[in-house]
């Protein structure tokens, strides 16, 4: 972080907000649309993620190896588009996003197994119209990670839709991008300061190591597993 950004946050400290949430027992990854329209720079949409999905392959065989739970979303319409609503006047350039076109396809580079969640949607959150919170609340989540695309729009509605339904809610800081730098860092920062602890991806994989570590028992360590991680991610600080 510059020094402004610093500066920034210990005011808002001062003033009661940017703490930390921390972490739970059960967290699950949540890839946001990082589908071919997005992470493809020469389609209207697009934009060079590379870095991104390198720490997001990363996290990938983290979760996968401690049998953590992964879903994905990408954001597909109709072909007449009459499920887009008044976005598609907003953005035209969501046109691309049309079922059954390559655009809507997940980046072979973090490509799902056959047993992972992939999730369709058709605005920015995650959570907005979809079925996402109660397939997370019926297996016990109660931690989202998530990297992903735009930092400025569905990562950003996704996290402050996450924190509302009551999940610890991590965006990973080096797993997240943005067309643009500005509308980025500015995000970054007010989810940081309101909605989500934003970490680099090697504070989350020593998190997703302790929670592999410990089997089923860090589920069930509760609120002395959540302090231990406040205090560390605090320590950290």
């Amino acid at each position: 972080m510059d020094e402004e950004t610093v500066r920034t946050l210990d005011e808002y400290q001062r003033k009661g907000l940017a703490h930390r949430c921390g972490y739970g027992g059960k967290p699950v990854l949540l890839i946001v649309d990082f589908c071919n329209g997005f992470t493809d720079a020469t389609t209207p949409l697009g934009g060079d993620f590379s870095s991104q999905l390198a720490v997001t392959a990363e996290l990938l065989a983290g979760f996968r190896g401690g049998g953590l739970p992964i879903v994905y979303t990408t954001v597909a319409y109709q072909s007449d588009l009459r499920d887009a609503g008044l976005w598609i006047k907003k953005i035209p350039s969501l046109e691309i996003l049309r079922k059954g076109t390559s655009m809507v396809e997940i980046d072979d580079r973090i490509r799902p197994r056959y047993d992972e969640y992939v999730l369709e949607k058709k605005f920015a959150s995650a959570f907005f119209g979809t079925d996402l919170e109660p397939y997370l609340k019926a297996r016990g989540i109660d931690t989202v990670v998530m990297t992903g695309c735009t930092t400025s729009g569905c990562i950003r509605a996704s996290a402050i839709d996450s924190i509302q339904h009551g999940f610890h809610t991590i965006v990973v800081r080096d797993g997240v991008g943005d067309r643009a730098e500005g509308p980025h860092q500015a995000n970054l920062l007010d989810i940081e300061a309101k909605y989500g602890d934003v970490v680099p991806a090697r504070e989350v994989l020593d998190y997703v190591r302790s929670v592999a570590a410990a089997g089923g028992l860090a589920a069930q360590a509760g609120d002395e597993f959540r302090a231990w991680w406040s205090q560390k991610s605090s320590a950290a600080d």
